[in-house]
């Protein structure tokens, strides 16, 4: 059954489109986030941190993709910076209050990415 799981994740991995990629990975920065939160308000800090340094590495992933030369890329750094400077204050002070501030705007980022996607393939824009 895990295998099957695993083979079906890694051809959506391997068929999606850049937007789509981003997507998901948005969706797992969320649902991390949101466990880390809850972790801490529940003074589950092991799990807290876990969960919470498994969103900065999405986020970071979101860093190492960027593309340096769109025109918003300096801004998509400062925000995803902000994001990990955020994240480090709720694990390092046991306050889920930045993660939450943190998973408010991954749900933008993903509604925004959403969007994106949609416009790019009602445009008939192919990637690849």
């Amino acid at each position: 059954m895990l295998q099957q799981q695993n083979k079906y994740l890694e051809n959506s991995i391997q068929t999606s489109t850049p937007a789509q990629l981003v997507i998901m990975l948005c969706d797992g920065a969320i649902r991390f986030c949101k466990a880390g939160a809850e972790a801490i308000k529940k003074k589950k800090y092991a799990e807290a941190n876990r969960y919470l340094i498994k969103t900065q590495r999405i986020i970071n992933e979101f860093i190492i993709t960027l593309d340096r030369s769109l025109p918003i890329a300096d801004e998509l750094l400062r925000l995803y910076d902000y994001f990990n400077y955020r994240l480090i204050q709720a694990n390092s002070k046991k306050d889920a209050e930045p993660a939450e501030e943190v998973l408010q705007y991954l749900i933008e980022l993903k509604e925004t990415w959403t969007q994106a996607a949609k416009i790019v393939n009602a445009s008939g824009v192919r990637h690849g």
